[in-house]
């Protein structure tokens, strides 16, 4: 399974994300599921570093992509919209693939839980609650 966590900073703002593991949908080489995955990360990546100019702290090796940006990049409007789309893609593609992408998010899922107990809410529903 391939494991994807978004962390958010103490201002809700995605300050890392880290994949981990393989989709196992078909084959090495084949594998359409983690391609995808793959393929979002990888443009988020250089859309960042496009609008920091600057290179994201980023680790990569077989079967697993850390990425981190710094604490004043998360307030760049850019790199905010840019992140959030990879996290809807990438929960979309969980949604669709469940026995083979897991995302996980560390931050607001907690505080969000213990706000409305047992309710799990997509992305898409937070941004529309509590976006400005």
């Amino acid at each position: 399974m391939l494991q994807v966590t978004f962390y958010r900073d103490g201002r809700d703002r995605v300050a890392r994300i880290s994949a981990r593991g393989h989709a196992g949908f078909a084959d090495y080489g084949n594998d359409v599921v983690c391609a995808a995955v793959s393929a979002i990360l990888q443009a988020a990546r250089l859309g960042i570093e496009a609008y920091l100019g600057s290179e994201v702290e980023a680790g990569q090796r077989s079967g697993r992509l850390e990425l981190a940006w710094p604490e004043p990049a998360r307030a760049n409007e850019s790199v905010r919209a840019i992140v959030t789309t990879a996290e809807l893609a990438i929960e979309e593609i969980a949604r669709q693939y469940p026995n083979h992408v897991r995302l996980r998010r560390h931050g607001i899922a907690r505080r969000m839980k213990r706000r409305s107990p047992g309710r799990v809410t997509t992305l898409a529903d937070r941004r529309r609650r509590y976006d400005v």
